[in-house]
């Protein structure tokens, strides 16, 4: 099959997704403001033809305009969604034939091709044993090696190629466990270890997914960017699993959808401009709208856990049929007023501690001095993390005391949150390492360092080369704003991401020197560690030095501890 130019991606959605609740197909095409509606008219005429002939009546069809274009979707048998991208294609390649004035092809070939595929694809066990687990209440996870039923503890998995028949699964066995979903485009990770740590603190062996792996009660299964379906699945199928916490990523949701369509509670950290461009995402409402499918998975009854002081996140959850429970460190925010009078579920600092309200009172968490990730109140993105992750633990209704012991446990050290605001001393030096990867994320940071004693300050930055060239220069906008007294550009060739080398270097060291950067302020590094290593070289007692680290975390982290264990001083020589 033969695709016209327009036709951007075309891929399976597993789960609940942008455009449906239920797995499908999806074409992303280019379009012009002129003919698309005409065009997406005729693509759903198309499809509603091509999916009565291969006998798929009653589909969800939906499509989503963005700029340049639109996103076409239809849903279909979860065991034949490579033949549903292949009836997508043809009705987008019917339709454009007719846009442009002609008539489309003769179907029958194409007809007789995908009910071919669809019967090849077909597996009347799997569907089975979909049916009898939707039957039953339970979950069902699919992909192409496994196939299992119910979560965690209570799950039974089996391979793909060797299902069982249904009735002959011992469904006693089968429940599922609980299962929060975290997104946002900050913070993600940080509220994600909190809320297990909480969960772990009621005797539960708790698990969850993140960027930087999937664990298990303390254990490490696998390292590595694991905050899409496939991590999720493969945390929810661990028989050790008694409660998840699943970092579901805007990417994931894009190109698969959620791997669950289930979940007792969700948060939503935030939004920030940031990977605006991909996949049908451009503008913030878009963005708003892709963080917001978690609310999919929990119906008209659980809780969608929302920042009330993200106006465009706000106004996109408008339309979400989940109730909504705020959190802000404002007391006297307006979204929280009527549930504080009320005593429903919400959160907020009062008295410099973490109160939250549920049942009808109001109880105090504990003290910003006792919740190491916020530097006493210092790092209010932290706390905001910490309101999040408290009343997403109190919707999935854990004791106040776990609550309090979660936030106590989850430290700044590399081991207690790796990457996040871990803090090294060296003599009168302190230094910051974070991931914060966006402008939104590091004025955060920013802001806690005015707050931190310091005699001079110097900042680390460096973008991903998948950026747009506006979304860099914000970048160092961002950086200058928090008044730097050095700035440190680096190059990241592991995620140029297509831009030759020095370019990305080039955009933030010339923004910086627009904005009134002097020479002796600004310095340009090779590599991460090459930065790193340029900081501790400029720095003296009194300093604070803000290391913001993506692709060599760990080689920085063990930088850092190998000068620790070394008992280095500023002025001392930098190891190689």
């Amino acid at each position: 099959m033969v695709l016209p130019d327009t036709v951007r991606d075309s891929r399976r959605l597993t789960g609940p997704n942008l455009l449906g609740d239920l797995p499908g197909a999806v074409l992303d095409v280019e379009l012009s403001d002129a003919d698309a509606e005409q065009a997406i008219a005729l693509w759903e005429q198309e499809a509603q033809r091509g999916l009565a002939a291969v006998g798929w009546e009653g589909q969800q069809v939906a499509s989503r305009r963005f700029s340049g274009g639109a996103s076409l979707f239809f849903s279909a048998p979860v065991d034949a969604l490579y033949a549903a991208t292949e009836l997508n294609e043809w009705a987008w390649i019917s339709a454009s034939a007719r846009l442009a004035g002609g008539s489309s092809p003769d179907p029958t070939p194409a007809f007789e091709a995908l009910r071919a595929a669809i019967a090849t694809e077909r597996r009347p066990a799997l569907l089975a044993i979909q049916e009898a687990a939707r039957w039953r209440g339970v979950a069902f996870l699919r992909d192409d090696e496994s196939v299992s039923v119910g979560l965690g503890a209570g799950s039974i998995t089996w391979p793909a190629d060797a299902l069982p028949d249904s009735e002959a699964i011992p469904w006693d066995r089968v429940h599922d466990i609980p299962v929060a979903l975290v997104t946002g485009s900050n913070g993600k990770t940080t509220s994600v270890r909190l809320v297990a740590a909480m969960l772990a603190a009621t005797g539960r062996v708790a698990g969850y997914t993140s960027t930087d792996g999937i664990r298990v009660g303390p254990d490490l299964v696998e390292a590595g960017d694991f905050a899409g379906p496939e991590g999720a699945r493969r945390l929810l199928r661990d028989p050790r699993v008694e409660s998840a916490v699943l970092e579901t990523a805007r990417g994931g949701i894009l190109r698969r959808g959620l791997a669950v369509r289930r979940a007792d509670a969700a948060l939503v950290t935030n939004l920030a401009e940031d990977h605006l461009g991909e996949w049908g995402v451009h503008t913030m409402r878009d963005l708003a709208a892709a963080k917001l499918v978690v609310a999919r998975a929990l119906g008209e009854a659980r809780p969608l856990i929302l920042t009330a002081d993200d106006e465009d996140l706000a106004d996109a959850a408008e339309s979400v049929r989940a109730p909504i429970a705020w959190f802000s460190p404002d007391r006297q925010h307006h979204r929280l007023r009527p549930a504080i009078t009320n005593r429903s579920l919400a959160a907020w600092i009062e008295s410099n501690s973490i109160v939250v309200a549920r049942d009808g009172r109001a109880e105090v968490i504990a003290p910003l001095d006792e919740v190491p990730v916020t530097l006493g109140g210092a790092a209010r993105h932290n706390v905001a993390n910490a309101l999040g992750a408290s009343l997403l633990a109190a919707a999935m209704r854990v004791p106040r005391a776990a609550i309090a012991d979660g936030l106590r446990a989850v430290t700044n050290s590399p081991e207690g949150n790796p990457g996040r605001l871990n803090l090294f001393e060296f003599g009168g030096l302190r230094v910051v390492l974070d991931f914060a990867h966006n402008p939104h994320g590091l004025r955060a940071l920013m802001d806690m360092a005015a707050v931190l004693p310091a005699r001079r300050r110097l900042v680390l930055i460096g973008q991903a080369g998948d950026r747009d060239d506006a979304s860099i220069r914000e970048l160092a906008r961002a950086a200058w704003a928090g008044r730097p007294d050095r700035v440190v550009v680096k190059e990241m060739r592991e995620h140029a991401r297509g831009r030759p080398e020095g370019e990305v270097v080039n955009l933030l060291a010339g923004e910086l020197r627009r904005l009134g950067a002097s020479p002796a302020q600004l310095d340009e590094a090779a590599s991460e560690l090459d930065g790193i290593r340029r900081a501790l070289g400029w720095a003296h007692d009194g300093d604070l030095l803000l290391l913001t680290v993506h692709a060599d975390r760990d080689a920085a982290l063990g930088l850092l501890r190998e000068l620790s264990h070394r008992e280095w001083r500023p002025g001392d020589p930098v190891p190689p």
